[in-house]
């Protein structure tokens, strides 16, 4: 087995899904996008920006940045749904191009975390979890939310779903991918 199918079909999924809850955020009026809900954080702006953020100062730390917690000194660095599709959509391809040069000798790898004075030492394999997870946590935050508004919330669980492979071409195809790309066939 590949060690490292589950980390890169676990990074394209993350990126699937964020382009999938964005792209149904993008029908919200900006008064929708910022209006009052019910959450962990007050908005779907504020939620999503948060998703960006942690991703931010993450991917910054397994690519051996600096960033550290400077990721966060704005909690909302994008005000329009727009603008924080093309951010994410960075982010994510980011996470895929770095998950896809890594090795399974990597997993086992310190990754220097800079959380201001202090440096929080984490094994790649359970960074890129964590990470995985925070997604996912949130993203069910942000998918609550959204059925709150007139705009339908996305399927974001049938990625790992054979059958589901010709609803998601139209969408792999905009996000420059394939399936035999994502599965390594």
């Amino acid at each position: 087995m590949d060690a490292m199918l589950p980390y890169r079909s676990m990074a394209y999924n993350n990126g699937w899904a964020n382009h999938r809850l964005l792209t149904a955020c993008a029908a919200l009026s900006q008064a929708e996008f910022i209006a009052p809900r019910t959450g962990f954080f007050p908005s779907l702006r504020a939620t999503l920006n948060h998703i960006l953020i942690i991703d931010r100062f993450y991917i910054d730390a397994l690519e051996g940045g600096t960033l550290g917690p400077a990721a966060w000194a704005n909690q909302e660095p994008c005000e329009t749904v727009s603008i924080l599709r093309e951010a994410q959509g960075e982010m994510d391809r980011r996470l895929i191009a770095f998950v896809e040069h890594l090795g399974a000798e990597d997993l086992d790898r310190i990754v220097n975390v800079r959380r201001g004075s202090r440096i929080q030492h984490e094994r790649m394999d359970r960074l890129l979890l964590h990470l995985f997870q925070h997604q996912i946590h949130h993203r069910g935050q942000a998918h609550a939310m959204l059925s709150a508004t007139g705009v339908k919330p996305p399927q974001l669980d049938e990625f790992f779903a054979a059958e589901e492979a010709p609803l998601r071409a139209g969408e792999f195809a905009e996000l420059g991918w394939s399936e035999d790309k994502v599965w390594r066939r």
